[in-house]
């Protein structure tokens, strides 16, 4: 891949997730080049102020939660579809958030 592609691909993952998640105050990445090449001129375009942190190891927090669901899929050798795969991974997801206390439920789940 070239540098351009990168920094195209970094773009298009920092406008889903702003879209999606609202803007930042903090955004940890690693060392790449691609990452900090998108976020710079969109915090000039935008007049934002997102803090920049490098840090190879922070991100590891996220990576570890996927742990779970990494396990119980690769199991299953794949999926027929990306509908499917989807809606069981997005469901994975959503119990082992409830788990751990990251969503509120309405009643009482064991």
């Amino acid at each position: 891949m070239t540098p351009t592609r990168d920094r195209d691909a970094a773009e298009a993952v920092l406008r889903k997730a702003i879209r999606r998640q609202g803007l930042p105050k903090k955004i940890t990445i690693d060392k790449s080049g691609s990452n900090t090449a998108a976020i710079t001129p969109y915090k000039r375009m935008h007049k934002v102020a997102i803090v920049i942190r490098h840090s190879k190891y922070l991100n590891n927090f996220v990576e570890q939660d996927h742990r779970a669901v990494k396990r119980i899929t690769r199991l299953m050798l794949g999926f027929k579809s990306f509908w499917t795969a989807r809606c069981t991974i997005a469901g994975r997801e959503v119990r082992h958030a409830i788990r751990k206390g990251q969503l509120m439920t309405t009643g009482n789940a064991s």
